[in-house]
This record gives structure tokens, sequence and C-alpha cells, in this order.
């Protein structure tokens, strides 16, 4: 049987109080009646007359003033109530007082402890339930982390293991100009891969912590740049770049929101199919999109896609490879900037991703 809430143990007190505080009246009437026959017996009188000159002094206060017995029965009985708060006050914050062990004992090895309290209504229900939920979130985000670092060691270990080979087969024996500088050129672009991932380990945990400052900036304009600095390595691949850029202010950060537009700009080069295109807007809701052609993204791979590490399998523009982080920071981006990042897949080749930003307001 669940135990009542606090608020309705303190509802339970008040009441009895109420009840109590009905017999008050009656009860002090039969402590003055008391005190008087008291008195009357105590200083010898035999009958409820007024004490003569001979009797004594706390005779004649007993008789004709009630208050000096009345005032220390008084001060009792309210010493006693306020003693009885204590248990009472405990008693009420139980419930909150039981629940305290039961979060304690919450770690790294069992965050899938739930309470469960029910459907109820009343405030340990409510604070229950947003407790599970916060436990929800932190073990989604604790399973990300550790999963995080898993991949990450992953994707080191292998660049760091091909660059050992390489050092070794180097060493083995004496090489001519032309292995030597084979070799070189393979280290290089080991070195380079190894360079990207480190520094989007560091953009993406810069993004995590959130903006330090908030200036309202063009989105257009970024993108336009951003386009300008793409459009020689899309003309290579033989990829046709289009765009629709309206005035939009958003508040941010420069250099993330630069590198937002990139990653997705680059994404869509790389994941890309010669001779085909890619179509950047930027407007005022959603604030962003960015759709190219491609393989086709079956609907349930198309959420992973903003996982680290995780790439689309199938034919790429670029075959040196990414970190896999690019839509990874791009959410991160997008969420340092209070804003909400999805994509979709267009239905017959190719990806739509879209980024939403709330209005700012300023001098566009």
């Amino acid at each position: 049987m669940r135990s009542p809430s606090p608020a309705r143990r303190i509802l339970l007190l008040c009441g009895l109080a109420l009840v109590a505080a009905q017999f008050a009246p009656p009860i002090a009437d039969q402590v003055l009646t008391l005190t008087r026959e008291f008195g009357v017996s105590w200083c010898g009188l035999g009958g409820p007359r007024a004490p003569d000159a001979d009797a004594s002094f706390l005779c004649e206060q007993v008789f004709r003033r009630p208050s000096v017995v009345t005032g220390p029965v008084l001060f009792l009985v309210l010493a006693g109530l306020l003693a009885m708060c204590v248990p009472a006050a405990r008693w009420c914050l139980r419930p909150v007082r039981d629940l305290v062990p039961v979060i304690a004992n919450v770690g790294p090895q069992n965050l899938g402890h739930r309470l469960r309290p029910g459907a109820g209504r009343d405030e340990l229900a409510l604070l229950g339930r947003a407790i599970d939920d916060m436990m929800d979130r932190i073990a989604v985000g604790y399973e990300a982390q550790r999963r995080f670092a898993a991949d990450a060691s992953h994707e080191l270990r292998t660049p760091l293991a091909v660059q050992r080979t390489l050092i070794e087969v180097g060493m083995a024996r004496a090489r001519t100009e032309d292995q030597l500088e084979l070799l070189t050129a393979q280290l290089l672009e080991t070195n380079e891969r190894n360079e990207r991932l480190i520094e989007g380990l560091l953009v993406l945990a810069e993004s995590d912590r959130g903006l330090l400052s908030r200036t309202p900036l063009r989105l257009d304009l970024i993108a336009e740049e951003v386009l300008d600095a793409h459009r020689a390595r899309a003309a290579e691949a033989g990829i046709t770049i289009t765009s629709t850029l309206r005035p939009r202010l958003v508040l941010g950060e420069q250099v993330l929101l630069e590198r937002l537009v990139s990653n997705l700009v680059q994404n869509a080069v790389t994941y890309n199919r010669p001779d085909g295109t890619i179509d950047v807007q930027v407007g005022d809701d959603p604030a962003l999109i960015v759709t190219n052609t491609g393989d086709d993204v079956p609907v349930d791979a198309v959420s992973a896609l903003f996982e680290p590490f995780r790439r689309l399998s199938g034919a790429r523009i670029h075959q040196g490879g990414g970190a896999g982080l690019g839509l990874s920071i791009a959410r991160s981006i997008t969420r340092a900037h209070d804003g909400v990042i999805a994509a979709s897949s267009t239905g017959h080749d190719g990806l739509r991703v879209q980024v939403s930003f709330p209005e700012a307001a300023g001098p566009a």
C-alpha cells in the first residue's frame, strides 16, 4: 500500500488541530474551575469566598488572579505542542526522506534503476516521474559518451596502426627513392586523417559546451562564403551547386555557424554522385536547407547519421574518407544555438537536411 503524500499528511494534521481546537474552550474553563477549587481547598477556605487578611499572599493571588496557575499550565501545554511538532514534521516529510537512500544508490553501474511512482497526481508522484525522466536523459547521455569514447578509440587506433606499419616497413631495409616517396605520401595521408579526426573532436567538444557569446549574424552571407569555398571541389566532381539565399539573422558565433554550413555542404559533396546536384536554401523557417543527390537513404538509417563515426555505406566522391563527425558536429552546433536539425530522405535519391533557429531581432 502506498503511503500518503506529504501534502495529505499535513492536511491530516491540520484537520486534527482544528478538531482539537474545538475542545480548547471547555478545557480552559475546566482548568479555571479546578484552579479556584484547588485554591479554596489549599488556602483552607470553606467556600467560594475571598480570602481574609490572614490568608497568605499566594492564596490571595490564586483566588483573585487565576492566571497565576493557568499561565504555567498553558506554557506547559504550548511547550508540549511544540515538542510534538518535531515528530509531526518528520512524519509529514517521511515519504521524501524515504527517497534519499533510493536515489543515493544510483550510480554508473545501475543507471537503469527507476522509482516508478505510478500514475498519481500528488507531489511524490510528480517528483518521482521527474526523477525517472532525468535518469532516462542521464542514461542516454552516459551511454552516448561511452559509445563515443569507444568509437573514438577505434577510429584513432586504426590510422595509428597503419602509421606504425608504414614506419616498420620503411625501417626494415633500404628503400629506393620512389619507395620512400610512396611511404612518405601514405604517412602524410594517414596523419592528415588523424588531424581531421582530432580537429572534429575538439569542435564537437567546444559546441557541446555551449556558446560563450551571441551576436546577430547573417546566415545567408555565411552560406554564400561557404558555397564559394566549395564550388571548385564540387566542379571537379561534376556536381552542380544551386542556392536561394534570403536574408536571415541568427544569434550565435560566427566560427561555429560557418562550421555548421561547411559540414553540411561538405557532406553533400562527399555523399553524392557524378553529375549530381546540391541545393542550398536560407530563409525564415527552416533557416537552412541542404539537399543533395546520391544514394537513397533508408528511413531507419536517417537518425543514425547524426551519431559520431556513423557513415552511410555506398560509393563516395571523396574516397579518402572523413572522420565521421560531420553531421554530429552539425547537430551539436545547432543545439548550442537553441536550434533543431533534422534529416529526411528525398524519396528517390539523396538526403535533405534542414536546420531551424529561433527568430533573431537586429539590423539586417
